[in-house]
């Protein structure tokens, strides 16, 4: 029998909160986790996105920081530090939600604003909040002009560890790390828990609890399916994939920026209601195309992986993986877009010659052997399936093929038996960092003031519809 939160002793205040936002029921790594952290044990979560793990460590401090009010009023008593800001907007709005009733603080601390933000963020931090939830590079330079008190921190959280080091944070975080008091109750979440990330837990968590769950599959309601193409048949097969489906949530994933940009252009022009957003584009309009998406006025959000952890859009029917990704644990991130707290979805990856090694890799790595689905006939013929076939990358040229080809974007040629078109991309090395301010450190989060008190698979195969949200899950 899953556990409730009612029967886990939270505050009133908080579970009116949780009341109110209609979450009754505790999902499999809220149930492992919450007790561990309320006897105030350090925590070592790894579970996939869209288990509910923020939830997991934002619940138990809420209630501990509620139960145990400040003696100064002053300071910062509770840390998240997450890799992007994305990820650090959307906890911040959960937090207001779980908080609602409860009446403490939390600021957002990130980088992509402008020097009006920054000052927002200087005069909060001054001010102390409850909580914050920062981005390692955005932190440290409030750290570094001499304004932030961490002498009151009680918990730290680091979420989307393995990301965080992927993204070359890892000097960041000990520097960060160095400056918090040394009693404190320390909670590290993570999507995979390789070496690197075992290596970390060791240098900061004390004697930790571990809590694993599905680690690296993807959600039982995805049904996962494959395209082998060569470059050129990607865009005219995502077109056939997409016409006259009556899927109102659909995201496009790509490596590369370019990439990204020439989809868009040729979705927009095939009549599509699509936008783009990579780290390209300004904070504020990063926030409004994902506004428009969550409120179904896109139909289709074309992104790079700055999408694929850490994002909370509820009900995604589909998600098209253009190009395979790079590390197999980021098709994990992508694919889990959809089919989110028992859902059903849809995920399909397009396979061209030079990625049937790596998409190999993903399906040991699931444990599973993925559906290759034919091509339209009017596509032609695609490449054979070998993953255990060495095929060298191309060289990747600027501009794009001849006629009826996809141009920009740095594209592949030669290889495979047929010349490649230019919007297929190559792979890039993960997201670009871009919270690190420079020259004097701009950006922020947007918000007026100090902390915020809270109170008061394609042809001859049907694509799934909407599914029925289910309800009592907090996420």
């Amino acid at each position: 029998m899953p556990i409730e939160f009612k029967d886990l002793g939270f505050h009133e205040s908080l579970m009116e909160s949780l009341d109110a936002m209609g979450f009754s029921t505790a999902t499999p790594i809220q149930e492992q986790a919450i007790p561990k952290i309320i006897e105030g044990k350090d925590l070592i979560g790894c579970a996939q996105t869209g288990t509910g793990k923020t939830a997991a460590f934002l619940l138990p401090v809420i209630d501990y920081l509620v139960k145990n009010p400040s003696k100064t009023g002053k300071g910062i008593r509770a840390m998240v530090i997450v890799p992007t800001r994305e990820l650090a907007t959307q906890i911040d709005q959960q937090m207001e939600g779980f908080s609602y009733f409860v009446g403490l603080s939390s600021l957002p601390v990130y980088g992509g604003g402008d020097s009006m933000g920054w000052e927002q963020q200087r005069k909060a931090l001054e001010q102390g909040a409850d909580l914050i939830i920062a981005t390692p590079g955005r932190l440290i330079a409030h750290l570094q002009m001499g304004y932030v008190n961490l002498d009151e921190v009680e918990f730290l959280i680091l979420d989307e560890a393995d990301r965080m080091l992927d993204m070359g944070f890892y000097e960041d975080l000990m520097s960060i790390i160095t400056k918090l008091p040394a009693k404190r109750q320390n909670l590290m979440f993570s999507a995979t828990m390789p070496p690197k990330i075992r290596e970390l837990a060791n240098k900061i968590l004390n004697n930790p609890d571990q809590v694993n769950l599905a680690l690296s599959k993807p959600a039982e309601g995805v049904l996962q399916s494959a395209y082998l193409v060569y470059d050129t048949q990607k865009l005219p097969l995502i077109k056939i994939l997409l016409k006259d489906k009556d899927l109102p949530s659909i995201i496009v994933f790509c490596s590369r920026k370019n990439t990204v940009r020439e989809i868009n252009r040729e979705l927009q022009k095939s009549g599509f209601k699509s936008r783009a957003i990579s780290s390209d584009l300004e904070q504020n309009e990063r926030e409004e195309v994902l506004l428009a998406f969550r409120n179904r006025k896109l139909q289709i959000l074309v992104a790079t992986d700055v999408l694929s952890r850490g994002i909370d859009i509820k009900d995604i029917n589909l998600v098209i993986n253009y190009d395979v990704p790079g590390d197999a644990e980021d098709y994990v991130h992508r694919v889990g877009r959809t089919a989110r707290a028992s859902t059903t979805g849809v995920a399909i990856t397009l396979i061209n010659e030079f990625d049937m090694r790596g998409f190999g890799d993903i399906e040991r790595l699931i444990e599973r052997v993925i559906t290759k689905s034919p091509l339209p006939e009017e596509l032609g013929e695609g490449p054979v399936y070998d993953p255990n076939k060495r095929v060298g990358k191309p060289s990747r040229g600027g501009g794009g093929g001849g006629k009826g080809r996809s141009g920009g974007g740095g594209g592949r040629s030669g290889g495979g038996g047929r010349p490649s078109g230019g919007s297929g991309g190559g792979r890039s090395g993960g997201s670009p960092r871009g919270d690190k301010p420079s020259g004097g450190g701009k950006g922020g989060s947007g918000r007026s003031g100090g902390p915020r008190r809270s109170g008061g698979g394609g042809v001859g195969r049907p694509l799934p519809g909407n599914s029925d949200k289910p309800s009592g899950n907090a996420s």
